[in-house]
């Protein structure tokens, strides 16, 4: 056993807590009452204040620590009351009313002693001593303002006396220093000068020396000469002075001066040295009263505390038996099976049914491991069938007996494009509308399962789920659906491909044989009997031109039906895909010069492990696409063949080829009539065209290839309008040699004719 839980045992054994408790619980009053004998200097201390801080260090002392244990103790007594164990609530009574029977007389004690001290404070500082110094500095600084407001006047008045004279001083200087000193005279001045803007004294009178020794200030130079009247006082050298502006002199400034009594500006300064001291005491008054309130709720904290710490430890002594049994109840109510209570040494009634609560839960408790390991192997069982679910590659949804989702797969919310995680608790109708139907017929004949295929419209495309929906029951009654689903888009496209091979292998070998021999007779017929016929030659020439013409049409989609019906596998080898796609584009922007051709290609040849020839056909077959639709649209829109008014352009197809890193992307872009919004998702099977003389099988070779390169096909809409196709390669991994671009356009064009 650790030394820490050896002292906790034997604190517990002889109960440490208990008696530091009851120590500090009886030096805390004792204390506190030696604090206040102190502060109202009573025996033993008498007149010793020195006794007061002392104690108040004890004071604190002691309150710490029975804060400390009272705050331990009602911690445990709340989390006790918070887990709502019983006895809580009778703790806290008891100790509320410890508390109340000893805090009310301290509280009443404190608040007269402060009543108290409070009025005495309050005589030492009444209003008419307040009234007293107030007025005595009111009554000095009214004597200071009354030179200002004087010697304001005086200066005006020299100013404009001056100023009334300006034109003859201004033409005999010699006089302005006598009328300055007599309009001094006049005045009771002292001082008096005239200064420039910069402060340098032109004219001053016999006793001016105090001013000619001094600086005027900027400041006061540019107050004076914005018109304002600078009254400026100095208590130092007792004297008051101002500032004017001569208006009719050239930047001049009357600066005059007048000495104030000195007796009456000492006593000014006294009474505002009385002055601030009596605000100082009464600030302190303030500080005063707070002290001897500390010092009171301090002890009242004290004896709060002593009263605090008594009552948790009665109440304690009374519930805590009670608390550890309605506690144990409750855990055993809650599940808990391994509580116990403690029985004591006492045999009493508490100890008796403190045994009977023991042999109780052990009972339960045998009986408890029985269930649980019973089901922990359902819970095994049950995970397993969840990571069965999880990695089938199928949809499986589990229903209610009302139709709404409570148990899906992550293959169902794929194969769907919904996180049906986030759809528990919906109904499936909802979520999925097309499968309603067949929900409705399973719910209606639940002893047969339900199976459809529905179609699931996506952003682009539409799958094809084959769903099958079985009813659970029980008791006859239907408890709930299980929903599973497979796509089978790309089986049903499979299907029809395989179908249309082999038609197409059929119908070349049918229509091919006799093909020939129409297109060799309607020639021969043509050459011996063209120069016989007399009449309606026109005629006969328009009928065998017309037959040979179509029996090379339908040459053309014969061959045609055989390349997709014996597609031939790729011959994979390192090649340059930019050069691949730049020869098919040449052949197509010669071939159709009222078409604008854009290509975007690296600068760098783009290595690309692939079949040139194959590769090649299905970026013929995507820009004949585009040709196409871009004269569909032409059409629709009534324009001649040979383009727009006043334009020679029909349309633009942009070619562009991407090294996007981890793909290999050929684009094709173009302005045409765009991609049908009903049955986009066929339009790569083949035979399925939107065009009246196509065969349909241009993509569907295109697919086929890409499928052959382990890349993909996508079609998207353009915006404003048109289509965009997209052929993605992955990069292969292995490197391949610096390839270099082809040194002619007949290079190019040999790619090209090889597809």
């Amino acid at each position: 056993m650790s030394l820490p839980r050896q002292v906790r045992n034997w604190a517990g054994r002889i109960g440490l807590w208990r008696k530091i408790t009851i120590t500090l619980a009886v030096a805390a009053p004792a204390s506190g009452i030696a604090t206040y004998l102190a502060l109202t200097k009573s025996p033993p201390f008498g007149a010793h204040p020195d006794a007061v801080l002392p104690l108040l260090y004890l004071d604190l002392s002691l309150l710490l620590l029975l804060a400390a244990l009272v705050l331990k103790r009602l911690v445990e007594v709340w989390a006790e009351r918070r887990r709502g164990l019983a006895g809580s609530r009778l703790q806290i009574r008891l100790v509320a009313l410890f508390s109340l029977i000893a805090v009310l007389p301290t509280i009443i004690v404190a608040v007269f002693s402060y009543l108290f001290f409070s009025f005495g404070i309050e005589s030492w500082f009444s209003d008419k001593v307040r009234t007293a110094i107030t007025e005595s500095v009111a009554v000095a600084d009214a004597y200071v303002k009354e030179h200002q407001q004087a010697i304001r006047a005086d200066a005006l008045a020299m100013a404009n006396n001056l100023n009334h004279n300006a034109s003859v001083l201004s033409l005999n200087p010699q006089y302005i220093a006598p009328v300055l000193t007599m309009q001094a005279a006049m005045r009771g001045l002292t001082e008096a000068a005239i200064v420039d803007s910069r402060g340098h004294m032109l004219v001053r009178t016999g006793l001016a020396f105090a001013l000619g020794f001094e600086d005027v200030s900027k400041d006061a130079i540019r107050r004076a000469s914005e018109g304002e009247v600078v009254i400026m006082t100095d208590d130092q050298d007792q004297r008051v002075r101002a500032l004017v502006r001569l208006d009719q002199f050239s930047d001049l400034y009357l600066y005059v001066g007048r000495f104030i009594e000195a007796k009456v500006l000492k006593h000014r300064q006294e009474t505002r040295l009385a002055a601030a001291q009596y605000e100082q005491l009464e600030g302190q008054r303030s500080g005063f009263q707070i002290t001897f309130a500390v010092i009171f709720i301090l002890v009242a904290m004290l004896f709060l505390a002593a009263a605090v710490s008594i009552g948790i430890h009665f109440a304690a002594q009374l519930a805590n038996p009670i608390s550890r049994l309605v506690t144990a109840t409750e855990q055993v109510s809650a599940g808990d099976l391994a509580a116990r209570v403690p029985e004591g040494p006492k045999d009493d009634e508490l100890a008796s049914l403190s045994r009977a609560f023991n042999r109780m839960t052990n009972q339960l408790q045998t009986q408890q491991r029985e269930l649980i390991e019973a089901n922990r192997q359902l819970d095994e069982r049950r995970r397993f069938t969840e990571t069965v679910l999880t990695g089938v590659s199928a949809g499986v949804i589990g229903l209610d007996r009302n139709g709404r989702i409570n148990l899906p797969n992550r293959s169902a919310s794929a194969l769907l494009g919904v996180d049906l995680d986030q759809s528990i608790g919906e109904d499936l109708a909802e979520v999925a509308p097309e499968m309603a139907a067949l929900l409705d017929e399973a719910a209606r004949r639940p002893e047969r399962l339900a199976q459809a295929q529905v179609q699931i419209a996506g952003n682009n495309s539409t799958r094809t789920l084959l769903v099958r929906i079985a009813a659970e029951q029980h008791n006859r009654e239907v408890s709930g659906f299980v929903v599973t689903f497979d796509d089978i888009t790309e089986l049903l496209s499979a299907q029809r491909k395989a179908a249309w091979a082999d038609i197409a292998r059929r119908i070349a070998h049918e229509i091919k044989n006799p093909l020939t021999p129409i297109q060799l007779a309607a020639e021969r017929l043509r050459r011996k009997y063209l120069k016989e016929i007399r009449r309606d030659r026109e005629v006969f020439e328009s009928c065998t031109d017309t037959i040979v013409r179509h029996v090379e049409d339908i040459g053309r989609m014969v061959d045609e039906f055989s390349s997709f019906a014996r597609m031939p596998a790729p011959v994979l080898k390192p090649e340059d895909l930019v050069a691949i796609v730049e020869g098919a584009v040449v052949l197509q922007r010669t071939a159709h010069p009222e078409i604008a051709f854009e290509t975007r290609f690296p600068a760098h040849p783009v290595p690309l492990h692939c079949d040139a020839r194959l590769v090649g056909q299905a970026v013929v077959n995507i820009v004949k696409n585009a040709i196409e639709s871009i004269e569909a649209r032409t059409a629709e829109e009534g324009t001649a063949a040979s383009g727009r008014p006043g334009s020679k352009i029909l349309g633009r197809i942009v070619v562009a080829v991407d090294d996007a890193g981890g793909q290999l992307v050929v684009s094709v872009e173009d302005d045409g009539k765009g991609l049908p919004q009903q049955g986009r998702e066929r339009l790569t099977e083949p035979y399925v065209t939107t065009r009246a003389k196509g065969t349909g099988l241009g993509l569907a070779i295109v697919k086929k290839i890409m499928e052959d390169h382990q890349g993909e096909l996508t079609l998207e809409d353009r915006e404003p309008s048109g289509a965009r196709v997209k052929l993605l390669f992955a990069r292969d991994a292995r490197a391949f040699p610096r390839l270099d671009a082809p040194d002619s356009p007949a290079e190019l064009s040999t790619i090209a004719h090889g597809a």
